[in-house]
């Protein structure tokens, strides 16, 4: 099976296209370029667009407009292509990448999402609970990198390949493929925007 996946979550969206488990093609960038990077990567493999068998994308957690850009575009894409569409949460493809490690990405608002008992959380750094010598990944584990480590944890360096959810780990954990808006974000607060408008 021809899958595209990507995920827009983070700071740094990835895109992979990968046949029957093995990468054919990969790249990272913004949010907002995943459709053009989703395009080139089928070009590069000397493709058409109607070979896409099925798409799989990031839920999630993490910045609610990368969120909705990737979801959106799973939509249109599932539409145009009539492929249907899995979600697969950012945080379990964050992990998948870094074996062990601990998944923390970058909530904003001097927060951090990540995984408890498997179900995603959002936390306060200081609250977060460390396991000394577990490794933790990701864009959050990179920004409190001085209190995480005070605390015993290991952070790879900042460049580490680790800190970013490769949407190659979006593809390999995808099941239960179906209708593209039953990929649902995973949003573990209300946005910015509905908190202004709440004042």
């Amino acid at each position: 099976m021809l899958i595209l996946a990507f995920d827009t979550a983070t700071d740094v969206a990835t895109s992979a296209l990968v046949r029957d488990g093995k990468v054919v093609g990969e790249r990272a960038s913004r949010p907002v370029r995943v459709l053009e990077d989703a395009q080139a990567l089928i070009a590069e493999a000397g493709l058409e667009p109607g070979a896409v068998e099925a798409i799989a994308v990031g839920t999630g957690p993490g910045s609610y407009t990368g969120l909705r850009i990737g979801l959106v575009t799973s939509r249109a894409l599932s539409l145009s292509l009539g492929a249907p569409v899995a979600g697969v949460s950012t945080l379990d493809a964050l992990a998948a990448g870094a074996s062990g490690a601990v998944p923390v990405i970058d909530g904003r608002r001097g927060e951090v999402f990540t995984l408890e008992s498997g179900a995603p959380v959002v936390r306060k750094p200081e609250a977060l609970v460390v396991e000394a010598g577990r490794t933790y990944v990701g864009d959050g584990a990179v920004l409190y990198r001085a209190e995480l480590e005070a605390r015993g944890a290991e952070v790879p360096g900042d460049d580490d390949q680790r800190h970013i959810p490769w949407a190659r780990h979006t593809a390999a954990l995808a099941r239960d493929f179906g209708a593209a808006d039953a990929a649902e974000p995973i949003y573990l607060r209300v946005p910015d925007a509905e908190k202004a408008v709440e004042r």
